[in-house]
């Protein structure tokens, strides 16, 4: 894509006004979207995105500059921006490319041999399946993603690395109407795989029945009930939990700044003895996989807690040198307009050996959420606030009803703490994180757990 003798003119030119590291990364991204309401198209795009940006560091100090054009007079003007930060002494020159690392696409049915039909197809099958499940079904939303994401990373230290990531998705949103009430139910999966994964991952119209019968369920839900009780997650999207009340927390954006509830508790006791969490970007063909992250450093798995115990951070190259702690495969970036953070990918609760059924049977009275919805977490006090999407009252270890309007509250630290079943099951559910350099995808997940106590907001009465 580029000559080796630009490269080094930009990686060299960067370090002229003082910094010790500088970096050229690259991008040539293609995607298509499109929506569907009630089963008409809406919209249907396509977008190709080209880019790039160099980035210098100077100790801990760093320097971001990107554009759009990427000539050589384009790159060399965005090295000298990013090196006019600094006013230092030179003291380094970027070494000849020595290390080549080359990530391989895992799609076996590339995006550009598929049609608009075929997308119009996948998302009329959901609709269609989401409205025939039952008449109280007044509208349904579907979406469609794919994207087809390369990159190119060279650093002055000889790297190069290339990589390239295919991901797709499908959503349906579907709006349940009766007596005047509306609610909604979705179902959102995806996989960084090709098109192929909706013959091999993704039956659509069970995406389109799940959707509807939340928003039925709910629909004739009471409200739930408050208080302060045992709560059963189930897994899949469960894994938010995990994800902004406590791995948040891990990363160097966080620990390096000192704004995190973890910072300097590597080797403490911060989770239940029954708790080990993992954050993965080797995966094969997961929404958060990659070969190589976004500083061209292989993709790892990273067990940042075992047996309750905080074992390792999130992070990326400015977090090492903040934190004195290793890189650990974590630098993400939403595009070339964004310099690299350290980042989440495939993070979840580890397996356990407790019977599913048995965390209800013996829960006493509590809740059984089956699906999260969003909140807000806090990093600095691990704080958060949720709302469930889909949720049942427990009573003597049965199941007695189907709630709507409940909210999980507390601490992060504290709930880690209070987990006390973790079932066999693991899965995961996709979304799209924020953070710092901007958004990213990233899967939840977990096997079902229980949680022995935690605070329950709700407008219902006892039922």
């Amino acid at each position: 894509m580029i000559k080796s003798s630009i490269v080094n003119a930009v990686l060299d030119e960067a370090l002229k006004t003082g910094g010790d590291f500088s970096e050229l990364y690259l991008e040539d991204t293609e995607s298509n979207t499109m929506s569907m309401i009630n089963g008409a198209v809406e919209t249907a795009n396509y977008q190709r995105k080209v880019g790039a940006g160099v980035r210098v560091l100077k100790g801990t100090k760093s320097a971001y500059a990107y554009s759009a054009d990427t000539g050589e007079a384009a790159l060399l003007a965005c090295a000298k921006a990013a090196a006019a930060a600094l006013k230092f002494e030179r003291e380094y020159e970027a070494s000849a490319i020595c290390v080549d690392r080359i990530g391989v696409s895992s799609a076996k049915l590339p995006f550009s041999e598929v049609t608009n039909a075929d997308r119009v197809e996948l998302l009329r099958r959901a609709a269609n399946a989401a409205k025939a499940e039952s008449n109280e079904i007044t509208q349904t939303v579907a979406s469609y993603m794919d994207c087809d994401h390369r990159t190119w990373i060279f650093n002055s230290e000889g790297l190069h690395a290339e990589d390239r990531r295919p991901r797709a998705r499908i959503s349906l949103r579907a709006v349940a109407m009766a007596n005047g009430e509306a609610q909604t139910g979705s179902c959102s999966p995806g996989y960084g795989m090709g098109f192929e994964m909706f013959r091999e991952k993704i039956d659509v119209e069970a995406v389109g029945r799940e959707a509807a019968k939340t928003a039925v369920t709910m629909l004739h839900a009471p409200e739930c009930p408050a208080g302060k009780v045992p709560v059963v997650i189930d897994g899949g999207f469960g894994g938010v939990i995990l994800h902004e009340a406590c791995v948040h927390g891990l990363e160097a954006t966080s620990v390096g700044r000192g704004t995190s509830v973890f910072c300097e508790k590597l080797g403490h006791q911060i989770a239940s003895p029954i708790v080990n969490a993992v954050d993965d970007g080797t995966m094969p063909g997961e929404w958060g996989s990659m070969n190589y992250d976004d500083e061209g450093n292989p993709a790892q798995r990273n067990l940042l807690i075992e047996n309750g115990v905080l074992k390792s951070y999130l992070v990326d190259r400015l977090g090492s040198r903040l934190m004195n702690h290793p890189m650990t495969g974590s630098s993400r970036r939403q595009d070339y307009t964004f310099a690299p953070t350290s980042r989440m990918t495939n993070t979840f609760f580890a397996p356990g050996n407790d019977d599913e059924e048995e965390m209800i049977r013996t829960m006493g009275e509590g809740l059984f959420a089956v699906k999260m919805g969003g909140g807000s977490v806090n990093p600095l006090t691990g704080e958060f606030n949720f709302a469930v999407g889909e949720a049942y009252w427990v009573r003597d270890g049965k199941i007695i009803s189907p709630v709507r309007g409940a909210t999980l509250i507390g601490k992060g630290a504290e709930v880690l703490m209070k987990i006390d079943r973790i079932g066999r099951n693991m899965w995961m559910a996709p979304g799209m994180c924020g953070s710092l350099s901007g958004s990213v995808p990233t899967n939840v997940g977990q096997p079902r757990i229980r949680v022995s106590e935690i605070v329950v907001g709700g407008k219902g009465g006892a039922l």
